[in-house]
């Protein structure tokens, strides 16, 4: 079974860029339950979510999200019904278990810390979270499951991931190392995509196609 790792990250806006991380991966849920997806909530924190999408043809549903998203809106907390733009970054990684294969785990290292998500006491009394940092290159991830484990399990396929996603851009003349390029800086100016709730159009600046807001926010892409 093919599976892709999604990281949404907030940009510029503020608090609402921090809301538009949750905004964005309720999207990616609804279009994940259309296609019959299944998909599993791996790290959270403040302005980041890290998510595990898997299925048939996951990464052809997701193979265009990489980059900086341009939303343009009215945030909840705006008293003056005045329209802001906030800006989110999507990461696009693919898993595989012959990149986690090809890891020396010799230049890894693991550390354990207490899991903070839901998941009950025992989860929050325990060794859970697991952060693996490949000394490297410094490429680390976090991930927090409900059982050790499971989150060191995942914690090298997402570290193999973002490796091969490194190696593949700077083997690109010239592109930011690691991730950098395909989830952008977070700057307004940087976008694949922009999202206005007051005309409720998205448009892709990428392939040109637009879809009404509400419908696309169903999955329905």
């Amino acid at each position: 079974m093919d599976s892709v790792v999604i990281e949404i990250r907030a940009g510029e806006g503020g608090a609402d860029a921090k809301n538009l991380v949750t905004w964005l991966l309720e999207a990616y849920f609804a279009v994940a339950d259309r296609k019959r997806l299944t998909y599993e909530l791996v790290d959270q924190r403040p302005g980041f979510v890290s998510v595990i999408f898997r299925g048939s043809k996951v990464r052809h549903v997701f193979h265009g999200e990489a980059g900086g998203h341009r939303v343009q809106r009215v945030p909840p907390s705006e008293k003056r019904g005045r329209v802001h733009t906030s800006t989110v970054t999507v990461a696009v990684l693919e898993t595989s278990h012959d990149k986690t294969q090809q890891l020396d785990l010799s230049e890894v290292d693991i550390k354990t810390t207490r899991g903070s998500g839901p998941g009950g006491q025992h989860r929050n009394t325990t060794d859970s979270c697991v952060i693996a940092t490949h000394r490297p290159t410094g490429v680390s991830v976090r991930i927090d499951l409900k059982s050790q484990h499971q989150s060191r399990a995942v914690a090298l396929d997402v570290l193999a991931a973002r490796i091969a996603q490194g190696e593949r851009e700077t083997a690109s003349r010239g592109r930011n190392e690691d991730r950098k390029k395909q989830i952008g800086c977070g700057m307004r100016s940087d976008k694949i995509r922009t999202y206005r709730q007051q005309d409720d159009q998205v448009v892709d600046h990428v392939t040109g196609k637009t879809w009404k807001l509400k419908k696309w926010l169903r999955g329905d892409w």
